[in-house]
């Protein structure tokens, strides 16, 4: 948005704002489908004040027996199910620029909108900041005693003023008037001395209470200004909050009198030492009218101050901003407070605290509030009263450094610079009386004299006509039902009251003894078929559902399309009895760009093999197939063994390809896809070969040079191998019988009865004494050991040894 506005800056208005957005809440979603089918939806205006998304199917034989709810859908399932774009009755929406009134600060002038309940629409008002404006300026000022010294200060303003406002204005007028409070009980003293004198106790000469006097319209002579500020006296009043609200409200509405130029700022400056009177104060007095929002001058005097109460603080608001006046409010320190939270409410005002009401302060005051007011760009939208409830608003600002306000205004903006609203409306709903109204929305920027218009024609009724009798036979297109006092002849199971038996006939489908397919009811002859939980029951005889459709994944069509006379209709990108297939066949497309592999066929999305001994996503795998490799080993053995010469290849026609060659280096050619293998012979060679398909032909060349290895190598191996096999002997023979002895057992004979006898291989290691030394230390040398040799005697070898 913010792009798009510094993009067009430069293009003039009345072309930019013609580009006009219409936001319309049209998408089709689930929530929308449920919110736009109902039973209860009995007429065209029913179905679309349900929302914008819906459309009405007024086409006569659509489906016929549908119950009138069933007329009621989003406008692409009304497509789907047969209904042209011709017979649909639908949210339309339509935004105009009348390029006939043009502004120069404010623009669009004019623009008129049509909407339907529960649509919006947006459009786009520029406000231009111009550099130099003529400027209006009012001073309404407080009377009252205590405003003798500052009344005095105001004389010397009107000249220096002017100068100063020069340099921000090409032109400045000046006006005034005064205020007090209203002339009654208990707001002044109603003595008889005191109400033409409220000065008397004093022995001063004062003007009597008014609630307003209108002194001097606008007027450029500031010689005329000063002259009437000397003229005026102070008066006086009883309590101590005054009438401002109420004279400033007379400001602003007597145009005339006032003498405020259509095409000037306008500046209201109240000066005031005290707080001001609100609304139902005037209840002290017994004035309980409220105030009518009108001016009441008569010779320049507010005639209406003692029959009206004081304005309220929103009327007042509403006068200001529709006479395009800005409020300053000069206050002494001591009320700044209670102005402070006035303001708040007031759009478009300023609050200057000033110690001392002289000249210097007022003229510093005017200039830094003129300045303020304008670098702050603001709109108020207003709905008329009588249609308030049925509309919403929004506003978006974008101000001219591209940023977004949170608020409704943009502050800092300079002249010649152009801040962007975009106001977005929506329609709640419709009059109680379903009528089409036409509404006015006005879209007030604070403190400029111009202003947009925005006429919206809430559009409430169907085109399609009015209701016509079940006795002519026809039907209401609006209802799509036959309308009348025969509608309430309609029983359950399919069996009416009718007094015309005779044109039952016609709700029977040939060969047929029962009305409706026995789902429906018989009306002036034709059906209205039943409701039924599972779906929708429809056909001319009532004999077609929605419900007898495939599901896939627990969902009707699967989701993925709607179910018509008894058949999946699917959605773009889908396929298949319940839409459960993707026409798209990338989900088949293997790495190598082959749908399967090239050995299969996608079906629904997924690779069926032609060959069952293929198998994977893509028929890429075959456990039970050999390598390409492999099968052509018989081939080359063959021409191994009749010589690698090429006049013996035709021996091995029958075991090989048709075309076979050999050569020195088979290390793949250019241009073509070839295989690289190896085949070990029997000697233990290595043969290189590389094999192709191409053409539809299979091509072998079988390398001439085989890898072998040399006579004194295989030598070397062969007696290797021996030496580590005997070796390998001797050491399980020796374990063996070492594991023997140790269990005691002979190699060729059995124990017997736990004798163990020696073998003569025996006795030839067996000692027959055993020789050990033994050291000891006797008592009487403790410092000298004495060895001692002892000498065992073995066991007789012939003695058995028992154990």
């Amino acid at each position: 948005m913010t792009s798009w506005l510094r993009t067009y800056s430069s293009v003039p208005l009345c072309v930019l704002l013609c580009c006009v957005v219409v936001a319309v809440c049209a998408e089709a979603s689930s929530a929308g489908d449920s919110a736009c089918r109902s039973t209860s939806i009995t007429s065209c205006t029913e179905c679309l004040s349900r929302g914008p998304q819906c459309a009405w199917c007024f086409k006569e034989d659509f489906q016929d027996g549908l119950w009138p709810g069933q007329r009621c859908d989003l406008s692409v399932n009304l497509l789907r199910r047969g209904c042209g774009p011709e017979f649909m009755e639908q949210t339309e929406i339509k935004v105009e620029v009348n390029a006939t009134i043009s502004n120069t600060q404010v623009s669009p002038g004019d623009i008129s909108i049509t909407l339907r309940p529960g649509a919006e629409a947006s459009v786009i008002v520029a406000v231009k900041q111009l550099e130099r404006y003529p400027v209006d300026l009012y001073y309404l000022v407080d009377v009252s005693a205590s405003m003798q010294e500052n009344l005095d200060h105001l004389k010397t303003v009107g000249v220096a003023l002017s100068l100063r406002m020069t340099q921000h204005s090409s032109d400045l007028w000046l006006g005034f008037g005064s205020f007090v409070d209203k002339p009654v009980s208990p707001y002044i003293n109603v003595h008889p001395s005191k109400i033409n004198n409220p000065c008397s106790d004093y022995e001063i000469r004062c003007r009597p209470a008014h609630g307003f006097h209108h002194v001097l319209s606008m007027t450029g002579n500031m010689s005329e200004f000063t002259r009437v500020i000397k003229r005026q006296r102070i008066s006086g009043n009883m309590d101590t909050p005054e009438g401002g609200l109420d004279a400033m409200l007379q400001a602003a509405v007597c145009q005339r009198a006032v003498g405020w130029r259509p095409d000037a700022k306008r500046l209201l400056l109240l000066m005031t030492d005290q707080p001001s009177h609100l609304a139902l104060d005037s209840r002290l007095a017994g004035i309980v009218t409220p105030h009518d929002g009108l001016c009441h001058l008569e010779n320049n005097v507010y005639t209406g101050s003692t029959r009206m109460d004081h304005p309220s603080v929103g009327q007042l608001s509403d006068k200001l901003l529709e006479n395009h006046i800005y409020s300053i409010f000069a206050v002494e320190k001591q009320q700044y407070q209670w102005y402070e939270e006035l303001v708040h409410l007031l759009p478009g005002s300023y609050l200057g605290r000033l110690g001392l009401f002289q000249a210097p302060n007022l003229i510093e005051l005017v200039v830094d509030a003129y300045k303020s007011l304008l670098s702050e760009v603001a709109v108020v939208v207003s709905v008329e009263d009588k249609a308030v409830s049925r509309y919403w608003v929004s506003v978006s600002p974008v101000c001219p450094d591209g940023s977004t306000a949170k608020d409704q205004s943009c502050s800092g903006v300079q002249p010649d610079q152009t801040v962007y609203f975009n106001i977005t409306i929506g329609l709640h709903s419709c009059p109680d009386d379903g009528e089409d109204e036409d509404v006015r929305v006005m879209v007030r920027p604070v403190g400029y004299n111009e202003s947009t218009v925005i006429r919206i024609h809430s559009k409430c009724r169907c085109r399609c006509g009015s209701t016509r009798r079940c006795h002519d036979d026809s039907q209401s297109p609006c209802t799509g039902t036959q309308d009348g006092a025969n509608q309430q002849q309609r029983q359950d199971h399919g069996l009416i009251n009718d007094s015309n038996r005779d044109s039952n006939w016609k709700c029977r489908a040939d060969g047929s003894d029962v009305d409706c397919s026995g789902r429906g009811v018989c009306e002036c002859g034709k059906c209205v078929c039943d409701q039924s939980r599972l779906g929708t029951v429809y056909g001319k005889y009532c004999q077609r559902d929605d419900f007898s459709c495939p599901y896939e994944g627990g969902l009707l069509c699967g989701g993925r399309g709607e179910c018509v006379s008894g058949e999946c209709v699917c959605e773009d990108g889908w396929t298949g009895d319940s839409c459960a297939c993707p026409v798209s066949k990338r989900t088949c497309q293997s790495a190598s760009g082959l749908l399967c592999s090239g050995r299969g066929r996608c079906v629904c999305g997924k690779c069926v093999c032609d060959d069952p001994r293929y198998s994977g996503d893509f028929c890429e795998r075959c456990p039970a197939c050999q390598s390409t490799c492999q099968s052509y080993w018989k081939c080359v053995d063959c021409h191994l063994s009749h010589g690698l010469t090429q006049k013996e290849a035709g021996h091995c026609n029958s075991t090989c390809a048709p075309l076979v060659g050999y050569m020195d280096d088979v290390s793949g050619q250019a241009g073509e896809m070839w295989i690289q293998c190896m085949y070990i012979s029997n000697d233990s060679c290595r043969y290189r070969f590389q094999t192709s398909s191409q053409s539809g032909q299979t091509q072998l060349h079988i390398s001439t040079r085989p890898e072998c290895a040399s006579s004194s190598r295989l030598v070397g191996t062969f007696l290797g191998v021996c030496a580590l096999t005997v070796l390998c002997g001797l050491v399980m023979v020796a374990m063996s019988r070492l594991v023997l002895q140790k269990k005691g057992w002979s190699p060729g004979g059995t124990a017997e009865d736990g004798v163990y006898h020696c073998t003569v291989k025996d006795l030839s290691y067996i000692p027959t004494t055993n020789e050990k030394t033994v050291t000891y230390r006797r008592d009487h040398t403790p410092d000298r050991p004495v060895e001692m040799h002892i000498q065992v005697p073995k066991m007789p070898l012939g003695d058995p040894w028992q154990y």
